[in-house]
């Protein structure tokens, strides 16, 4: 069973169970942490939710952290947090899925994770030098929509790290030495996928959810696909990419927006703008529940439902995340803590530009396990909540979050993920007047209206699996 989930979801289940106690200290005072509100503002405001006037006025003051602006054609998103330590980066290219192919699957990642080795001016000994010394760290990762060449380091050593990242970034080696190594070590992480069931639950569910979509190309690539490509085929690629238009800057630490925008202009200003311009993602969409259950033989079944979920562009992203941290609450209340059924069964909400909400449980009694799930989905589109329960998962949703906004990194990734795909950076620190407005009807409302249609994916043993329980219940 995966550790980091099951790790995940007793976590969860703490804030669950604390929740009540923290609506008041949550709400209000994540706001005062803010700079909001004083004694006497504390006083007169209610015990249960922020007013809407001290909610605008933490959104107003985390937007005037950010600078906005451009250079020939790239935009770049800084955000001051004065007094940090460390700096982080991202130069993020758009696309993700619909830059690539089934025949060059995984040629973005491949390129990316080849461009950190070395660099023109910072061949590998020399990089791996430098950076060892000054504690900076230059990396990567892909997602169904975007990429990203990642930046962590001191401010002392901002100066000559960003210097290193730059050459990273725009004069990458691609030496065959360096490509042949990064190549061994990615096609050999893709070999294994079937090795862990949690994985290989992934890529199964990926076939199912993305039959027919541009996601079910994957930035991973596969053995095959990332085995064939070549150091000439990654220059191409990254030299067809480096375009302002595709591109994305993104900073967060302390240091002076006109010095940042300086040094962009003296790097990236002289990429070529290029004409991309990023196409609608199709969104999904499920006609029928399904079941498909691949056979192996385990100690316990690994079961996952997906169904289709707004995008962070629709009103509808509000409701549905309380919505799905209220149903996951309660599946984790009904099959681990009253039943002991699953350790880790969890609820879960993608980000997505085609997006996804689901169910995930390991369990030897899959039958009753996914009835449990179902019949709480049911629960959620007949019975209304109260307003009492929105706000306490308000205050739980909110602690998960900030906690994980502390470090630079998660916060210059959450802006990015908005401008991206998410209407806008400011749509993310906007969110908390979006959720504190959520009411019963908008709960009920989206959890008939997403909560359908889910498609099952089961790795175990097929006769422990009724597909009627799993496709008729709840949606159909």
């Amino acid at each position: 069973m995966n550790r980091t989930r099951i790790m995940n979801e007793s976590v969860k289940h703490l804030f669950n169970r604390v929740r009540q106690s923290l609506v008041t200290f949550v709400l209000f005072g994540l706001l005062v942490a803010g700079g909001v509100g004083s004694s006497r503002a504390q006083t007169a405001q209610p015990a249960t939710t922020p007013s809407q006037a001290s909610v605008h006025s933490v959104v107003a003051k985390q937007a005037a952290l950010v600078s906005e602006f451009e250079v020939n054609g790239l935009k770049v998103l800084m955000k001051r947090r004065e007094g940090s330590l460390t700096v982080a980066a991202g130069l993020f290219i758009r696309g993700g899925s619909a830059n690539i192919n089934a025949q060059n699957a995984g040629i973005e990642t491949l390129m990316l994770s080849a461009a950190t080795e070395a660099s023109a001016g910072f061949p590998r000994e020399r990089m791996r030098s430098e950076l060892s010394r000054m504690g900076t760290v230059i990396g990567s990762s892909s997602n169904n929509d975007y990429s990203v060449l990642s930046l962590a380091s001191t401010r002392m050593n901002w100066d000559r790290s960003w210097q290193i990242f730059t050459d990273v970034a725009l004069r990458p080696s691609f030496t065959k030495e360096d490509v042949g190594l990064v190549q061994e070590r990615l096609v050999v992480s893709l070999s294994d996928d079937t090795d862990n069931p949690d994985v290989y639950l992934q890529k199964l569910q990926d076939k199912v959810a993305y039959a027919g979509h541009p996601y079910l190309n994957s930035t991973s690539g596969t053995p095959e696909t990332v085995a064939k490509l070549t150091p000439e085929d990654l220059r191409a690629y990254h030299k067809k990419l480096l375009e302002t238009s595709r591109l994305l800057l993104v900073i967060v630490g302390d240091l002076n927006a006109a010095e940042v925008k300086t040094l962009v202009e003296s790097s990236f200003g002289k990429l070529p703008r290029g004409a991309y311009k990023p196409e609608a993602v199709p969104q999904l969409a499920f006609d029928k529940s399904v079941v498909e259950v691949t056979p192996r033989e385990l100690a316990t079944n690994y079961i996952q439902g997906v169904f289709t979920a707004p995008s962070l562009t629709s009103p509808d992203i509000y409701p549905m995340r309380i919505a799905s941290s209220m149903l996951r609450d309660r599946v984790f209340e009904e099959v681990r803590v009253k039943r002991n059924l699953s350790y880790a069964p969890d609820a879960f909400l993608r980000t997505q530009a085609a997006n996804l909400g689901g169910l995930y449980v390991t369990a030897k009694d899959a039958n009753q396990s996914v009835r449990l799930m179902l019949s709480e989905i049911q629960r959620l589109q007949t019975e209304p909540v109260s307003a009492t329960d929105i706000h306490g998962v308000i205050a739980q949703y909110l602690t998960t979050y900030y906690l994980g906004q502390e470090t630079n990194a998660a916060q210059a990734g959450e802006l990015a993920q908005y401008e991206l795909i998410g209407g806008g950076w400011r749509n993310s620190i906007g969110f908390l007047e979006k959720l504190t407005a959520v009411t019963p009807a908008d709960i009920q409302r989206v959890s008939q209206k997403y909560m359908k249609n889910i498609r099952f994916v089961v790795l175990g043993n097929p006769r422990s699996v009724d597909t009627g329980v799993f496709t008729g219940v709840a949606g159909e």
